[in-house]
Formats: C-alpha cells, structure tokens, sequence
C-alpha cells in the first residue's frame, strides 16, 4: 500500500506567532516537505492546482519536476489537476513532459478544483463542469493513446490531425486517479475507464465517504474490471501528533480555529468525531486510519495533509518524520495483514503498466459520448 503527503498550498499567517510566509519561502517549503517525505520511507508525494489566494502551486508539473531531479524514489503527483478548466491538449503535454523527466516516477489526480470563479477565469461555465470534465478526460486519453488525433467536440475548437508531443514514456499513458468528495458522475467515470478513484474525505463523515467509494466499486465491476474489492481507491486524512492527546490538541487548536478552509466552523472535537481529522497520539492516528479500510473497504492509497493552516515548516517536518517512522511502518503491517490475496496492494505504476499493456488502461472507447 501506498502511503504520502499532500498540499494543498495555502499561505496562511500562524496563529500563534502573526508570522505569514513569503509566497517564496511557502513554495520552498512544499519542495522540503516532498523531500522529507522521501527521506523518511513515503511513497508519495501530491501537490494541487490552484489559481487563486491564498494558495500557491499554479504550475505543478513545473514544482514536481523540479522535485524529481532532487529525489530519487517517490512517487509524484497531483491532487488535483483542473481537468475542466486546463486544456486537454496542454495536460497531455505537460504530464508526458514530466514523465519523461520522472522516469515514470509520476501520476496524476483529475478534478475539478475548489473555486467556482476558476471557470471564468479561464473561460469556462461552472455549469458545464461535469460535461467539461468527461469530455476533457476522454480527448485527453486519446491524446496520450493515439499517434495522430482528429476530434470534434463541445468545449474547444476540432483537431485535425493533431499529434501530442512529446508521446508518453515507452507508449506507456501516465495512470490517473479521478478526484471527487460529492460527485457520483466522476465516480462513474473513474469506473468506467477501470482508473483510480480518490475521495479526499477529510472534510466528509465516513457514511458519505462510503458510499461514494461503493458507487465506484460497483460500477467498476459492472465494466468488467474486476471484481468491485479490486478496484482502485485512494483517500485522503489529516493528522497532528504529539506525546499525549491533551499535548496534541493544546498545539493544533490555534491552527485549526483559524484555517482558511474549515476554521471558523464547527469545533475540533466536532470535526474530528464526523471527519477522519486525527488529533492525538501516534497510536490514535494508528487505529483511526485502519478504520479507513472498515469504512471503504481494503485500498491502494492514502496521502496526509500535513501542512495546512500556517504550520510552521520545521513543525511539519517533525510531523512528517513521526509519520514516516512510527505511523507508517505499523499501518503497512496492519493494512496488509488484513487484505485479501486477490485484491491489490499498490495502485498500477509505470513499471507495471509497461509489463501489462494488453490491460484496458491502453485502450480508448470510441464511442464516448460528445467526442468523435
């Protein structure tokens, strides 16, 4: 199983010391933070996509290929790229461009984003955005798949003979995850195309997230992937750590009041008995992500928000270094033990894509609908 961090960016003053970082030092620090994440025995790191403050990474394929020439192992990727409002043809080029540079040491998350006025921004209406997000999606595979492309769809002007350069690494398409906490429609896609499905739950309780990732396995089933245990599923958590509970809470609270995406709602100890937030001991974090599988289910994945809310960077070091030294080991231990023979251990990487090329990952449908 697959354990990481990911970012989202946000540069967020510290409540505790009224110091906010520099755009600079906060991009800085996501670099070192992907580093330590490697040092300490992590598969994965994932950075997001946004345009807007107070977050930071607007061009993750250039972050994480700067990241990929300073490590040597771990697995990149995004969390999310904005399948909607970033053109089919430029993710195709840029993620192929990065896994050449990676070596394949890459994957990448589709979403939708965070914001609604992203869309305009980029020329895009908010109410198209599912239609948006399965007509992008499926150019995109076949830019990846096809050496030359001729497409018709709603959302952007034709190709005509049209090759995406450079080709993906060994003929051999990036694996995708397909990101949603509310959409049962990009659940259906993610099935359909047999890819992976990722529901960042730290903002959802565990019926919700259940039942999202149920409509996935069901349906990747129905497409005949696999039996519906086999599917692939990745989810997302957050977790502060220190000796006691009481220590813990005493050192998060001032960050979790404040931070821009849930502060100012329902209380910390509210928030952490609806949603997987963990704020204790190393031994908690242990047993309430092995809950993770009692929920959804034996999966693939699962990355750590570690740095939200104006933590400082050597706090999340730390926090980093207790994950991936005494959280990790034992949930690696824990999680395999429990897990069927037949139901798999990692997600696809580029190595066993390039093994498997008979697999339906190589393959386009032509018949999806709004394309030709």
């Amino acid at each position: 199983m697959q354990f990481g961090i990911f970012t989202i960016g946000d540069v967020t003053t510290d409540p505790t010391t009224g110091k906010t970082p520099t755009e600079h030092e906060r991009i800085n620090a996501m670099t070192a933070i992907a580093l330590k994440a490697e040092e300490v025995g992590l598969d994965v790191f994932a950075t997001g996509e946004h345009h807007n403050p107070p977050f930071v990474p607007s061009a993750p394929t250039t972050h994480l290929a700067y990241i990929a020439a300073k490590t040597e192992k771990i697995q990149l990727s995004t969390s999310t790229t904005l399948i909607t409002t970033t053109d089919p043809v430029r993710i195709a080029e840029d993620y192929a461009f990065l896994q050449h540079l990676s070596g394949g040491r890459m994957d990448l998350m589709m979403g939708r984003g965070n914001t609604g006025p992203v869309y305009p921004w980029f020329g895009k209406d908010i109410r198209e955005g599912i239609p948006l997000a399965v007509e992008n999606y499926h150019l995109l595979r076949r830019l990846w798949r096809e050496e030359v492309v001729n497409w018709e769809g709603k959302y952007r002007t034709p190709l005509n003979g049209f090759t995406s350069t450079p080709a993906p690494l060994d003929g051999v398409p990036p694996f995708v995850w397909h990101g949603s906490i509310r959409s049962p429609q990009i659940a259906e896609q993610a099935a359909f195309y047999g890819d992976g499905f990722f529901h960042n739950n730290i903002f959802w309780n565990k019926e919700h997230t259940a039942q999202m990732v149920k409509i996935y396995r069901e349906r990747y089933a129905a497409y005949g992937h696999g039996q519906a245990d086999q599917a692939i599923v990745g989810l997302g958590g957050q977790v502060y750590m220190a000796e006691t509970e009481e220590q813990a809470k005493k050192e998060f609270r001032p960050y979790f009041d404040n931070a821009p995406v849930y502060g100012h709602g329902p209380s910390m100890e509210e928030f952490t008995e609806l949603t997987p937030l963990t704020v204790g001991t190393v031994e908690q974090v242990i047993d309430r992500t092995m809950q993770f599988a009692d929920w959804v289910g034996d999966y693939q994945r699962q990355l750590f928000l570690m740095d939200h809310a104006g933590l400082p960077l050597e706090v999340v070091l730390n926090q980093i270094e207790i994950l991936g030294t005494q959280v990790v080991p034992e949930l690696r231990k824990r999680m395999e033990a429990r897990r069927p023979d037949h139901v798999p251990s990692d997600p696809p990487t580029f190595a066993t894509l390039r093994e498997n090329r008979d697999a339906p990952h190589f393959k386009v449908n032509p018949g999806e609908a709004g394309t030709k």
